[in-house]
């Protein structure tokens, strides 16, 4: 047993702005020197190697380099137009088109921050110009967006997969659901929100014509999760597998169908990817040792007798982890996030009789919020960028939007079968 004061001395080094891989390797390291324990430091070093041996974090990098072959290959526009001849006419129409756009673009890429700086740049400027409030367009596209990393395929539910040993194919198809209801539930409140801006100007409904070739133009680009989700769950290929199917086919669409992209542009995009993945990969090796301090500290067991101690209903226990997570994604970004705070909480929640994809799936969708609550959500800074409006204003406009999609986490949290219904009709749970 080890003192559990690391987590204090991690803690410290997050306020005064240590990056989290140093806080993540320098806080058991003086925890093990102070307890006299210098041995576990080689158990440390094990540890660091072994959490990336892992044959299904391949699949991370080769997800991050599929999204962004889609996001520079003229998907965007595409995906846009098609959304637009959907919703256009309606109120508030280029508002559900930026929310339907970033669900479909979530399906292809998995990023958040991809979605937000693609969107929002083609999307923020349109708004202004039929008299949306400036500050109300980047708070929904910030709110939208952040549906990329909920979508499958995600790297963040990829990431809780490979810590907690559960089914990739189970994440992934849990997530459909719980992201389609995130989805209505921000059109739901575009629609009443716009009330409040009599201003704006609508679009026509678009032609039959219109909508044929908008859907001739994105149907390839949109086949991505199908072939995705489709060959892992007919077992066709592996998660990794199907994660260097989608890269091919990006590569494929991109450069010899689509021709809007080149090859040697598409090794540009190696060498970026290949820094930003080296990057998470070995925060991921990190937490991998930070975790194993925590088994060896019994802090999991500490908390759960402190849980216990609370209450023993599993609603109650799910209300005040949703509110601890929520709290948590404000502060640190949800790949960090989980990668220390899955292994502490997750076995709790299975204790308690709380399904692991279930979880799984809620804590994503928690942190993944994260990234649009102020004051460090990464899209929120993103959005305000692209957008020229001041990040305060934003803040405030996209409260709402916070609302209904933390009014979602409970629904998502109180009934299983929204989030295990579908893997488990489909048998991969």
């Amino acid at each position: 047993m080890i003192s559990p004061i690391f987590l204090g001395y991690f803690l410290i080094f997050l306020l005064i702005g240590v990056p989290v891989l140093f806080a993540l390797g320098l806080s058991p390291i003086i925890t093990f020197f102070m307890d006299d324990q210098a041995l576990f430091i080689n158990m440390l070093y094990q540890r660091l190697y072994s959490g990336l041996d892992n044959f299904l974090l391949l699949a991370l990098p080769f997800f991050m380099l599929a999204g962004e072959c889609m996001s520079s290959g003229g998907i965007t526009p595409r995906i846009v137009a098609f959304a637009q001849t959907r919703v256009q006419h309606m109120r508030g129409g280029l508002g559900h088109v930026v929310i339907i756009a970033a669900t479909m673009f979530g399906a292809l890429t998995g990023s958040s921050v991809a979605a937000t700086s693609a969107i929002g740049n083609m999307l923020i400027p349109e708004m202004k110009k039929y008299k949306y409030d400036p500050a109300y367009a980047a708070a929904l596209t910030a709110a939208a967006t952040v549906l990329g990393t909920i979508i499958p395929p995600s790297g963040i539910m990829l990431i809780y997969a490979f810590v907690m040993n559960t089914s990739v194919a189970a994440m992934f198809i849990a997530g459909i659901v719980p992201g389609l209801i995130f989805c209505m539930g921000l059109m739901v409140v575009n629609r009443f929100q716009i009330r409040h801006y009599p201003d704006i100007q609508p679009f026509e409904r678009a032609s039959k014509e219109e909508r044929r070739k908008s859907l001739k133009m994105a149907i390839l680009p949109l086949m991505t999760p199908v072939i995705i989700l489709g060959g892992i769950y007919g077992g066709i290929f592996t998660p990794t597998e199907a994660a260097a199917v989608a890269v091919l086919y990006a590569i494929i669409l991109s450069v010899y169908v689509l021709k809007v992209s080149t090859v040697k542009q598409t090794y540009a995009l190696f060498a970026k990817v290949s820094v930003n993945a080296a990057a998470i990969l070995i925060i991921v090796a990190a937490a991998s040792g930070f975790a194993s301090a925590i088994s060896f500290s019994g802090i999991s067991d500490s908390i759960a007798v402190f849980l216990n101690g609370i209450t023993d209903n599993p609603y109650m226990l799910f209300f005040i982890i949703n509110i601890f997570l929520f709290v948590v994604g404000m502060f640190l970004d949800a790949g960090p996030a989980i990668l220390i705070f899955a292994p502490i909480i997750a076995p709790i929640m299975i204790n308690a009789g709380i399904d692991p994809t279930h979880f799984g799936v809620v804590m994503v969708c928690n942190l993944s919020i994260g990234l649009a609550t102020p004051p460090m959500g990464l899209v929120l800074f993103v959005a305000s960028g692209v957008s020229g409006v001041p990040l305060q204003h934003i803040s405030k406009a996209i409260i709402p939007f916070l609302l209904v999609e933390f009014l979602i986490i409970f629904l998502i949290s109180f009934f299983p079968q929204l989030v295990i219904g579908l893997p488990q009709l489909l048998g991969v749970m």
